[in-house]
């Protein structure tokens, strides 16, 4: 060993510091922006509906709602989410927009014109990139549009911004905070009228009106 490799054994150590991987620096974030400013979750026992027809994505969703005390129920499909919505009274609805049978843009243009179901905020979620791209081009009533694979901090984030003063989750006028957002034409097909059709029947048919808590 020469004069040299002697000097690094003695005053040098192996390193502690470990390659940063992409879920560390999420944790990363979220660590600094808890410091920064402390997150507003919804009031407990807010009820969330999520209506997607992955069930990893429920389960996640789900899992994240609820460790912050939020009511969380489920439907993986739109007729089955749509029923949902009257008998159970969401406060908010994440909402996928590929989903078999009735889509999620024909489910939520039944819950706009519905006058029972109008004022319940919705969030979008997709992370197929045509479906993306047709939500920023016609931009149909929702309050915000979440893409997926997406993290805790981002749920929380979009949460948050649909917040009032009594942490109870508002309608947001979307068309003006998403005017900034790209418009591009899709190859995502728009919802045919049988689909339009169909939602609204399952909101107006066979359920009449809707239980009060």
């Amino acid at each position: 060993m020469s004069l040299f490799d002697q000097f690094l054994t003695l005053f040098s150590k192996p390193s502690d510091v470990q390659p940063l991987t992409l879920d560390g620096a999420e944790e990363l974030l979220q660590q600094t922006e808890r410091r920064v400013r402390p997150r507003v979750n919804p009031r407990e026992g807010t009820r969330v509906l999520i209506i997607d027809d992955s069930q990893t994505v429920v389960t996640a969703l789900k899992r994240i709602l609820r460790s912050a005390g939020c009511d969380a129920i489920t439907a993986l499909d739109a007729e089955s989410g749509l029923k949902l919505v009257l008998s159970r009274h969401p406060e908010l609805i994440f909402l996928d927009i590929v989903l078999p049978g009735i889509n999620g843009f024909a489910a939520l243009r039944a819950l706009r014109r519905d006058e029972r179901t109008k004022s319940i905020p919705i969030i979008m979620m997709s992370g197929n990139e045509q479906a993306t791209e047709q939500f920023f081009g016609t931009r149909v009533g929702a309050d915000d549009f979440m893409k997926k694979p997406f993290s805790r901090l981002e749920v929380f984030a979009r949460i948050e911004q649909l917040l009032d003063e009594d942490q109870v989750p508002r309608r947001r006028h979307s068309q003006e905070q998403l005017a900034a957002a790209p418009s591009h034409p899709a190859a995502v097909a728009h919802p045919s009228p049988y689909e339009h059709r169909q939602a609204a029947a399952l909101l107006h048919q066979g359920f009449g009106a809707p239980e009060r808590n």
